[in-house]
């Protein structure tokens, strides 16, 4: 066998469905198998790998061992001749197993070969090819020098930012999210070193494979997407406190004593360094927009007050203390007032910033009336500068909005515009999902996935994408993997990664849509969430529901009977609830295997249609009716059938 895929998952189902879906594409080419290994995941993973990739090898674990100890499971039953080590958040090309094993048959000094990465919007990634972390890499790389010289040969060492992103290089180190490592390598050099629970063994492995007389390769001649669904952010201090730790790991293992010693005491300066960073950005975005707001209205009053006197009285009417004392206590009030009525929150509402500014003003008002006559200098100006507050925070927080500033969103225009890229069915399909997926999201249309002449239907074929996303002010495109290659869709989000739009990809057959924003996010994820019904609190409900209206269909039998279809049938049912083997309202006949079980009913959705209606449709209400489970819903169906209880 060429080639063994290994994939370690921890609680990412949706992100290995779309994983997986990609890499049997790219197996199809090669003599492979793919091995995935469960780290005791409680999200339904090992459920979903069953229903729906049977011939994958499945390892599920009881505890999560670590990503290096599951890849070792993995590694010792694998049979091919290269064993790639795959992240669960990936997506890759059609070919890419075709074309990095081909570069290895030709490249016997190889070891192991990393791919060129982007991340969900189409950027490169530049972990994509890294250099070792000695003590002078690490420093320039901790402290942000390799941010600032991104591109020179002392300082960028940490990625190799000054090699070329698209040009074939030897590396020192390969990144863990695609790992493609040669079995005669793994057999000289050791598997993975399962002192590291999580990050790290991907460069102490590195390091192992060139002390052992190997390369390893950076191969740019395919692409993947990593999404970079981590629970742990890159950002956080917690993943500062890992990463380095491992980093510790690393020296002991690897430097002199006096090295590691250095090494130990340098990193722990960088999470001090970075937590201290950290507290600071967090402060600086805590306050930066109640100072802007201080500052603004300070302004406001300053241009205010010599244009006020000189229209009405003269210059120094007003004494000094007016603007040292009094105007920064208004503006104290009114950004209280703000504050206390949700203004500073993430998403920008005028409606919040005009209540606070209003009772702020009638605040500062009450208080003007209650001091000495001495304090007070002029309810005219007061006015004059709380007009001017009224008008100048919101335009200036529009403005920042309008620059793209990070952390700023209005609220009044969060609804994302959409666009799909799939064939007729898949585009319906995907609407639905994304209409049950209880976001804000205008779908715009949608768009062929081939050079199909323009139906109605169509916004216009997938070569007038970037016009598409132009003309109708797209913010997100969203790819169907049944109908497009992962191939093409890794270059149309190269192609348009200038145009600032987000990507996400719905794999068939699924009720998910996936994709990411960032290196440092965790991946956007569109669930449909289909086990409200199984909350222990909608069975109890729904248990109630049933007593109480067999009870009541019961006491009022002697007269509604008569106007039952099917008396015998109509009674029967009552006591086959009332005793608890049936429910009042149950799902379908129909496709029911990824449902929450309940009872079997007397009635269901369906009942609400005089008509027949298709299985398919069937199986869309079963969905809906488990995911947004209501007693409403349950009323409303006996309500308009209960005639019908008991006809077969």
């Amino acid at each position: 066998m060429k080639l063994s895929v290994v994939i370690v998952n921890y609680n990412v189902k949706y992100f290995l469905e779309q994983c997986l879906h990609a890499a049997l594409k790219a197996a199809a080419k090669v003599d492979s198998e793919i091995i995935v290994v469960d780290n005791d995941s409680v999200d339904g993973s090992c459920q979903m790998l069953e229903e729906k990739f049977p011939g994958i090898t499945i390892i599920a674990n009881k505890v999560n061992v670590g990503f290096s100890k599951a890849n070792n499971q993995a590694i010792r039953i694998a049979k091919g001749e290269y064993i790639l080590l795959l992240n669960p958040d990936t997506v890759v090309e059609e070919d890419s197993f075709v074309k990095i094993t081909g570069f290895m048959d030709k490249t016997p000094e190889a070891g192991g070969l990393g791919v060129k990465m982007i991340d969900g919007k189409g950027r490169f990634l530049p972990e994509s090819k890294r250099g070792l972390p000695t003590p002078e890499v690490a420093f320039w790389k901790m402290f942000g020098f390799s941010k600032l010289f991104p591109h020179s040969k002392r300082f960028a060492r940490y990625h190799l930012g000054y090699l070329d992103n698209d040009q074939i290089h030897e590396v020192e180190v390969l990144a863990g999210a695609f790992m493609l490592l040669r079995r005669e390598t793994l057999d000289k050099v050791g598997l993975l070193d399962e002192d590291y629970f999580m990050y790290g063994e991907d460069i102490d492995l590195s390091y192992r494979i060139t002390k052992g007389g190997y390369k390893n390769y950076y191969f740019p001649e395919t692409t993947i997407i990593h999404y970079k669904g981590e629970s742990t952010k890159k950002g956080s201090i917690n993943y500062v406190k890992v990463f380095y730790n491992a980093m510790i790991i690393f020296a002991k293992k690897h430097f002199s004593k006096g090295n590691a010693r250095r090494y130990a005491i340098l990193i722990n300066l960088a999470i001090y360094f970075r937590a201290l960073l950290s507290l600071a950005g967090q402060f600086m975005k805590t306050t930066l927009l109640p100072l802007a707001d201080a500052f603004f209205i300070y302004l406001g009053f300053a241009i205010l007050l010599p244009n006020w006197e000189a229209y009405k009285y003269e210059r120094g009417y007003y004494p000094p203390e007016y603007l040292h004392f009094a105007v920064p206590i208004y503006i104290l009030i009114w950004i209280c007032c703000i504050w206390l009525n949700g203004g500073y929150r993430k998403n920008i509402q005028f409606v919040r910033i005009f209540k606070g500014l209003l009772w702020g003003t009638l605040s500062i008002l009450i208080f003007y009336s209650l001091v000495d006559e001495s304090m007070r200098y002029s309810r005219a100006l007061l006015l004059l500068g709380s007009g001017w507050a009224f008008i100048a925070l919101p335009a200036y927080r529009y403005l920042l909005y309008k620059l793209r500033m990070t952390g700023l969103e209005l609220e009044l225009e969060k609804q994302k515009r959409v666009a799909v890229v799939a064939a007729i069915e898949e585009s319906k399909r995907i609407s639905e999902l994304i209409s049950q997926s209880d976001l804000n999201i205008d779908t715009v249309g949608f768009v062929s996935p081939d050079d199909s002449v323009h139906q109605q239907f169509y916004l216009g074929n997938i070569h007038q994408l970037s016009e598409i996303v132009r003309i109708n002010k797209i913010d997100e495109l969203i790819f169907s993997s049944g109908d497009i290659p992962s191939q093409e869709i890794i270059r149309i989000m190269l192609d348009l990664s200038n145009l600032n739009i987000d990507y996400k990809i719905a794999p068939p057959e699924s009720l998910s849509i996936i994709g990411s924003n960032s290196i440092s996010t965790a991946g956007d994820l569109y669930v449909v969430h289909i086990n409200s019904i199984a909350k222990e609190k909608n069975k109890q409900n729904k248990r109630a529901f049933d007593f109480a209206l067999a009870f009541s269909l019961l006491f009022l039998s002697p007269v509604i009977i008569w106007f039952a279809h099917t008396k015998t049938g109509f009674i029967r049912s009552i006591f086959e609830v009332f005793f608890g083997t049936r429910t009042w309202v149950g799902y379908c006949s129909g496709t029911q295997n990824h449902l929450p079980p309940i009872k079997k009913g007397i009635l269901s959705p369906a009942s609400l249609y005089s008509e027949t209606i298709q299985e398919k449709k069937k199986d869309e209400l079963n969905i809906v009716y488990a995911k947004d489970y209501r007693l409403m819903n349950d009323f409303e169906i006996v309500l308009k059938a209960w005639r019908n209880i008991g006809k077969l």
